[in-house]
């Protein structure tokens, strides 16, 4: 929700490097503000002074000792890979953020976050053990719980140190009843409203017989304005081995809310709600789409009950025991397979990005989405919720972590126009006031920032805002850390991202952009999420430069971010930004964040548009041509195929193709074929009385692999197919990929004339490039409006690719046509295919012919078309490779691959010598004779 312009970045490398941040940042008068991964929503990373991310090289995890339960880790680790190496253990750090593959612990203990299991594990505070720190003068200390004689020693240290620990205890001994009676009521588990002051109140020695002091309480949930924290030693948690989840289904609110209450007897891990906005959300993105299959009719909403066990079989009695008490629930399916509980949490824990990722006035922005009450008030806070919004005439999204009293409130607003900025501020002081009511929290898990902070006099009583700055004079005089976060914080209206005052600029786009209303939206899709940071250990293909370089520029947010300053303002750069041009261009265009970014940013589409603007300003490059026109290359150069392919492996062609068009030395074009596809097979092949398939015959395949056609005809064949081919074929990926799309919209629309005819007749459409086969039903459709746009719609209703084609047969009808005696397969799928339609096809088109495949969780390959060609991109796109799929191969060196896409199976080719095959070619192997 908010932006602001650092006066510097910096990326320490260690604590040493921070302390002498601080003497410079005090010497210049600037304040420090440290950053993880950025996935905070109340404004708590954006300062204008200098931002410190600690996320690139701070990353360590120290130590893990499993005897005593303990980890010790530097500020930069991500959650769930701490949970990776713990697991070796038994162990886990249980505290769970729906940003657990991004969000890094360091944020965590800022943000005292919990998540989805605070039932069983609480929050972060719990499990801090102990923090190491840099105070503001720069010396280091750790705080964690003392003894008595450890307090006092402590106390008489003639440090910066002692004076904190004297100063904060006379202050708390001082003011004990009036904090005690102003924070929020003690059964509110959830509590990140101000400085942590009534915790420490409940310590010895202020509370006799009381937990041992520790500061590390106070620092954890604020918001690095006290200290800087360097190290953490963390406790763990045993895992458990089983779990099972309820998922009741309601028909209103309350009765979830009820529900809710009643189920806590039953000692669940978790109960989270999710409500009919977030559900209706995921019907327009690809991944979530896919994980709707647990649904039953159109809830007004639903939660998602687990329970932890270690024994599988009282894991399910126990969910089975939550579904048939939920009387007033609609449906209550129970799970218990761990890839479908997967699915399900995947849906919760996208809430937030799907929320954020609304276009135009439909965005739901973070100012009210924290509160927590005790969980016996909340189904009459809801109520009372409900009320207000409906006296600002405003809809609410709901969801969040119910069993915690903790809901994530969504109004729906529009900050870009004045009206709806008045209502913000309006709706957020009657919230305040409503939380004051209740004695609840402001904030439950993602802290004041600058969202909350002016409205902490509203439930704590400027008394007790008093005591706030005091705390922070105490630990930071000078306001060095984090300024204007929880005390001293400007208005909630300042330094917003969306105000009255934002102007996207106007732009003349190919793309439509249709999903996102325009070039304009689309732009600022992007919610700041971060989702695109996850790491390969996640999953996903999202994103691979930023897998290999883990800059953020080479993220979709650090590129949606760029554009979006580029094209807003007074004086936009738009197409002309260098910034622009340089951040896009390690790109690979694979589309993963179309389905994996939870707000569906297209950031291939985006970077095509932003490079067909940039080629009308300056003209296309001799490579974009070489790339983008194989149309007008190809048949040239196979028609003198030896001199052609004799020329690319010379010294003389090497050296001009490296100096005219850029290829790496290490890199070789794939050789020309004698005799093309084209010039091997007739136009039409089988008997006419079968249903007709109409085989595209991509550029790739007919000049460089025409066996892989050959023997997808035979297959289509064996399958009872007339075949009818179009060879050489283009739909214009190639032209996409280069931004040239004035020229791919051009070609489209010939394509739409050429392939009528099979589209009236009702013929299969069929290709065997993913990419190229894919462009067709996805890029087609936002080239045009009107009657071109429905002529594309039919024309993507007739194409499938290959393998999509076979997996619609029954197994059963094909006995007679394979032969295949279960030989393993190892199986890489094309991003294109991976982001749009998913694996499924190609994997059971594989087992349909007798194959026993194995899927690779490997992501992209990192060729990428003409990506991994070009001398500045090969590193990039080596290591890429590098990360799961050349070592995947590896662990199995005499095993059959397949990879359906071209650039896919030379990048294996040319890294590992190995030769990958197409789905075709392993199919016609088997073929019965």
């Amino acid at each position: 929700m908010y932006q602001e312009v650092p006066a510097a970045v910096c990326f320490p490398a260690d604590a040493d490097e921070l302390t002498k941040l601080i003497t410079q940042a005090r010497a210049d008068n600037l304040g420090i503000t440290l950053r993880a991964a950025g996935t905070s929503l109340a404004g708590q990373t954006t300062g204008g002074g200098v931002v410190a991310d600690i996320s690139r090289h701070m990353t360590a995890i120290v130590a893990i000792d499993s005897e005593r339960r303990r980890a010790r880790v530097q500020p930069g680790v991500i959650r769930d890979q701490l949970n990776l190496a713990a697991a070796e253990y038994g162990l886990l750090f249980g505290p769970d953020t729906s940003t657990t593959n991004r969000c890094m612990l360091g944020g965590m203990i800022g943000n005292n976050a919990s998540g989805s299991y605070s039932p069983a594990y609480a929050t972060t505070r719990e499990h801090v053990v102990s923090l190491d720190c840099l105070l503001d003068d720069g010396s280091r200390a750790t705080f964690g719980p003392l003894a008595p004689q450890a307090l006092d020693a402590k106390c008489r240290l003639a440090s910066r140190e002692g004076e904190i620990y004297r100063r904060m205890l006379a202050l708390l001994k001082e003011h004990k009843t009036a904090i005690e009676a102003a924070f929020p009521h003690p059964e509110v588990t959830r509590r990140n409203t101000g400085y942590a002051l009534d915790l420490l109140c409940r310590m010895a020695p202020l509370t006799p017989n009381g937990p041992p002091f520790n500061l590390a309480a106070l620092l954890t949930g604020s918001e690095g304005t006290l200290a800087i924290t360097v190290e953490a030693e963390l406790n763990l948690e045993p895992l458990k081995a089983h779990r099972a989840l309820v998922v009741p289904h309601f028909d209103s609110l309350d009765a979830a809310m009820r529900a809710t209450v009643a189920v806590l007897d039953l000692a669940p891990a978790a109960v989270e709600l999710v409500d009919r906005h977030i559900l209706e959300a995921t019907r327009a993105n690809r991944t979530q789409r896919r994980n709707r299959f647990f649904l039953q009719g159109e809830p007004d909403c639903l939660l998602i009950i687990e329970f932890l066990d270690d024994d599988a079989e009282q894991a399910r009695a126990r969910a089975e025991a939550a579904a048939a008490a939920l009387v007033t629930a609609t449906a209550a399916p129970v799970l218990t397979d761990p890839d479908q509980m997967r699915r399900v949490w995947e849906v919760r824990k996208a809430g937030l990005g799907l929320l954020m990722g609304r276009v135009a006035d439909e965005k739901s922005p973070t100012f009210v989405e924290d509160t927590a009450v005790r969980v016996a008030d909340l189904p009459d806070y809801v109520r009372d919720f409900q009320a207000l919004m409906a006296r600002h005439g405003t809809e609410c999204v709901f969801y969040g972590h119910a069993a915690s009293g903790e809901l994530h409130l969504r109004p729906v607003l529009d900050l870009r126009n004045p009206e709806g900025l008045a209502k913000m501020k309006t709706m957020a002081q009657d919230v305040a006031e409503l939380i004051r009511d209740y004695r609840g929290s402001l904030s439950g898990e993602h802290g004041d920032g600058l969202a909350r902070a002016q409205f902490l006099p509203t439930v704590l009583g400027p008394e007790m805002v008093g005591l706030l700055e005091q705390v922070k004079q105490i630990w930071d005089p000078d306001g060095l850390f984090n300024p204007g976060k929880i005390v001293f914080a400007p208005p909630m209206d300042e330094n917003l991202r969306y105000s009255p005052e934002w102007r996207p600029a106007e732009v003349e786009a190919v793309f439509r952009f249709r999903e996102s209303n325009g070039f304009a939206e689309a732009i600022e899709r992007c919610n700041g999420a971060g989702a695109c940071r996850k790491l390969d250990f996640s999953g996903g293909a999202m994103c691979p430069s930023y897998r290999a370089s883990l800059d953020e520029k080479d993220s979709t947010r650090g590129r949606a971010n760029l554009l979006r300053q580029m094209f807003t303002g007074k004086n936009p750069a738009g197409f002309r930004s260098i910034e622009v041009r340089e951040a896009l261009e390690y790109c690979l265009g694979c589309k993963a964040c179309k389905s994996e970014c939870p707000a569906s940013v297209d950031m291939a589409a985006l970077k095509a548009e932003f490079l067909n603007g940039w080629i009308r300003e300056h003209g296309a490059s001799l490579a974009d041509r070489f790339y983008g026109q194989p149309m007008r290359l190809y048949p040239l150069a196979a028609r003198f195929t030896t001199l052609s392919n004799a020329w690319m492996r010379s010294r003389p062609g090497k050296w001009m193709l490296k100096r005219l068009i850029g290829i790496h030395p290490d890199r070789r074009l794939p050789p020309f074929v004698p005799r093309p596809f084209h010039r091997r097979s007739a136009a039409s092949v089988g008997r006419s009385d079968r249903p007709v398939v109409v085989l595209l015959v991509d550029y790739f395949i007919n000049y460089h692999e025409p066996q892989i056609a050959e023997d997808a005809v035979r297959v289509l064949e064996a399958l009872g197919f007339a075949v009818q081919i179009e060879a050489p074929f283009a739909a214009g990926r190639t032209l996409i990929s280069r931004g040239l799309l004035d020229q791919a919209r051009a070609l489209a629309e010939r394509n739409l004339d050429l392939l009528a005819p099979h589209v009236a007749a009702g013929h299969r459409i069929v290709g065997l490039e993913p990419s190229e086969t894919l462009a067709l039903r996805d890029e087609y459709l936002d080239f045009f409006d009107g009657k071109q746009h429905a002529r594309a719609e039919r024309l993507a209703g007739c194409v499938q690719m290959f393998e999509e084609l076979v997996a619609g047969h029954a197994p059963e009808s094909l006995v007679d046509v394979f032969a295949g005696k279960s030989q393993a397969v190892l199986v890489h799928g094309n991003c294109h295919a991976k982001a749009l339609v998913g694996e499924h096809a190609l994997l059971k088109s594989l087992e349909i012919a007798g194959y026993a495949p194995e899927r690779l969780a490997t992501g992209c390959c990192g060729m990428a078309g003409s990506f991994g060609y070009d001398q500045k991109k090969y590193k990039m796109s080596m290591a890429i490779a590098e990360q799961k799929l050349f070592p995947s191969l590896r662990k199995q060196p005499e095993t059959l691959v397949c990879a359906h896409g071209f650039s896919c199976r030379h990048q294996i080719h040319d890294g590992l010598s190995r030769q990958a095959r197409h789905p075709a070619e392993l199919m016609a192997a088997v073929l019965v004779d």
